[in-house]
């Protein structure tokens, strides 16, 4: 079957520590660790987990001197490139840049000062490391002088987002400073999705996205879901993560899946699909499922494989997976690229699944 493609955004391209980011390379994965960075081992272990999970870049919070002091040996273990996380003390945007990180992230709403900002250019100039400019809600809003706050309250927020971002970045272009990446974050998806749509139209350097204070993974990846993945399906996006409370590697899953399901990254392992088991269904469906998930688990190659309980989807299923199996009443049908092949006992299904996705993968040695 052929499936429409998602046209991508055209970006400039930036290089992160050898990753690139727009300029039509694939969009790129990222998250954060939750150690203290000042525990380098700790959070050299952390950085090699989410590597082994598929993320690209580690984004690391470096809000102490003792943070920055860490950087270079955690950038030397580092399996891929090290982003600083910085608020507040731009001091520690110059540690992190002499430390040897590929990306400083800069926040507008708490580094406001022209001058602090144009020593950080300067320094990531010098260093070639890239910047990212984000503008979170959570900081935007002036809170400095009554008349302002209230009058940055009574805007829409994806407007004052960016227009936040826009003034911020005269100082970038007064230093002609290109190696830059945009995002603007709101835990609310569709401010997120309008401050980002924006910024796309306005420029053309790379975006990163994200939900900010998403939540635990129950809601987190719901959130994350509908602002990326309506932000990815037309085309805008150049870097990613879905942020939860609790283990970044569930993060880089999350992130990994989003971007497989909307075919932007090929699937380097199981596809499952699986019938929603409505009344039609005439076996228990879900612990099928299970069973094959978990035999499948640790399948390394990419294969799609279609579990069905009633013959209304199950043969249209089959002709779009590599392998099927389509139950009926006391028996299936195990179907390979379209073709049926047999038809097997309700006990035989999974071991089934199982040796035909063994064959395929021995053809594909």
């Amino acid at each position: 079957m052929i499936y429409p493609e998602i046209k991508r955004r055209p970006s400039r391209a930036v290089v992160v520590g050898g990753v690139g980011l727009g300029g039509g390379a694939p969009v790129v994965v990222q998250s954060m660790t939750n150690t203290s960075t000042a525990d380098a081992d700790a959070t050299i272990r952390q950085v090699c987990r989410l590597a082994e999970a598929g993320a690209e870049l580690v984004r690391l919070a470096v809000p102490t001197k003792a943070d920055t002091a860490a950087l270079r040996k955690i950038v030397a273990a580092s399996p891929v490139p090290i982003v600083a996380d910085v608020h507040f003390h731009f001091d520690r945007a110059l540690e992190a840049i002499d430390a040897g990180v590929a990306k400083i992230r800069l926040n507008p709403g708490n580094i406001r000062d022209r001058g602090q900002v144009r020593r950080v250019i300067a320094a990531a100039a010098d260093a070639g490391a890239a910047i990212r400019v984000g503008v979170n809600e959570g900081s935007i809003v002036d809170r400095t002088d009554e008349a302002r706050h209230a009058a940055d309250l009574a805007r829409p927020l994806d407007e004052l987002m960016v227009e936040k971002m826009a003034e911020y970045l005269e100082a970038f272009q007064e230093a002609d400073f290109q190696n830059l990446v945009l995002s603007a974050k709101s835990h609310d998806a569709t401010t997120t999705v309008a401050a980002s749509r924006r910024m796309a139209m306005r420029w053309d350097y790379p975006l990163h996205l994200g939900v900010t204070h998403a939540g635990t993974a129950a809601t987190g990846a719901i959130r994350s879901a509908a602002a990326l993945g309506a932000l990815l399906c037309e085309g805008i996006g150049d870097t990613i993560r879905i942020s939860y409370a609790g283990d970044p590697a569930a993060e880089v899953d999350a992130a990994l899946e989003l971007l497989y399901c909307l075919r932007l990254r090929p699937r380097k392992g199981l596809e499952l699909i699986a019938c929603p088991t409505c009344g039609r269904a005439l076996m228990d469906m879900e612990p099928i499922v299970e069973q094959i998930r978990q035999a499948l688990a640790g399948v390394d190659f990419p294969v799609s494989v279609a579990v069905m309980g009633c013959a209304v989807n199950g043969p249209g299923e089959a002709e779009g997976a590599d392998v099927a199996i389509c139950a009926g009443k006391g028996k299936a049908v195990l179907y390979a690229r379209g073709k049926r092949l047999r038809t097997v006992g309700l006990e035989e299904m999974v071991q089934a699944v199982v040796e035909e996705v063994r064959r395929i993968g021995a053809e594909r040695q």
